[in-house]
């Protein structure tokens, strides 16, 4: 058995998951904050250094899943592998957003897409060199005509 404990909690304008953005490109300007237990904070020495950040989390609202979800960019059922939906077999959420500051053993978040009282599991920088691949044979699939909408994008009632 696998067993994480969660080492903060992440803090936002969205006290449910309807009506928020799907994703940190559909969260311009959202503010939030990531606090650490305290026993985490020198964990924190250098990460102010860095502009962004890769929050993994667990997404606590989720429950169940199926194998094929019609994602909130599509009206076409797919494979929930080839999507982002929240209720997967482990609900762990990623999103990458703009750290502002760091005091203490909270941060200052921008572009944050994560409902209110989420349990952060780990946290690490953004590294685009490690994090992003060369932009040469990248293939979208599906996505590749729907990416856009995650803009304007808001979540529904299909994954409660």
């Amino acid at each position: 058995m696998i067993t994480y404990r969660p080492i903060g909690t992440i803090h936002t304008p969205f006290k449910e998951t309807r009506g928020m953005p799907i994703q940190p490109t559909g969260a311009q300007g959202v503010q939030g904050t990531v606090e650490l237990a305290p026993e985490y904070a020198p964990g924190l020495r250098d990460l102010d250094a860095f502009s962004h950040v890769v929050l993994l989390y667990h997404l606590h609202l989720s429950e169940g899943y199926s194998l094929t979800v019609t994602p909130f960019m599509d009206d076409t059922p797919r494979g929930l592998f080839a999507t982002r939906a929240p209720r997967r077999p482990n609900p762990i959420g990623l999103s990458v957003v703009r750290l502002v500051r760091v005091e203490g053993a909270t941060l200052h978040v921008e572009n944050v897409d994560v409902v209110d009282g989420t349990p952060l599991l780990d946290l690490k920088p953004f590294v685009p060199v490690f994090d992003a691949p060369d932009s040469e044979g990248i293939r979208l699939g599906w996505l590749a005509d729907n990416a856009g909408k995650s803009f304007e994008m808001k979540a529904d009632d299909r994954f409660e």
